[in-house]
């Protein structure tokens, strides 16, 4: 066997390699369309977040963020 025969064969084995990737991976790409069609994703209702009725911030969120500013200032020093 010389090199030019052994080029064509490594030609054609990878060629071969090359259409046997590209056929899996287009049969993937169907089946996993195919599935999506078939089972959808079952999507819950978002309920809204309940809106302060007078608009002022809890005393407990202003003293949660003031404690924190405090502990990240004290730790900056």
């Amino acid at each position: 066997m010389d090199v030019s025969e052994a080029l064509v064969t490594a030609a054609n084995i990878m060629l071969l390699g090359m259409v046997c990737v590209f056929s899996f991976l287009g049969l993937l790409v169907i089946v996993i369309t195919i599935i999506a069609k078939l089972c959808p994703e079952e999507i819950k209702p978002v309920s809204a977040a309940q809106p302060n009725i007078n608009g002022a911030v809890s005393p407990d969120v202003v003293a949660a963020i003031s404690a924190a500013v405090h502990k990240y200032r004290k730790s900056r020093d």
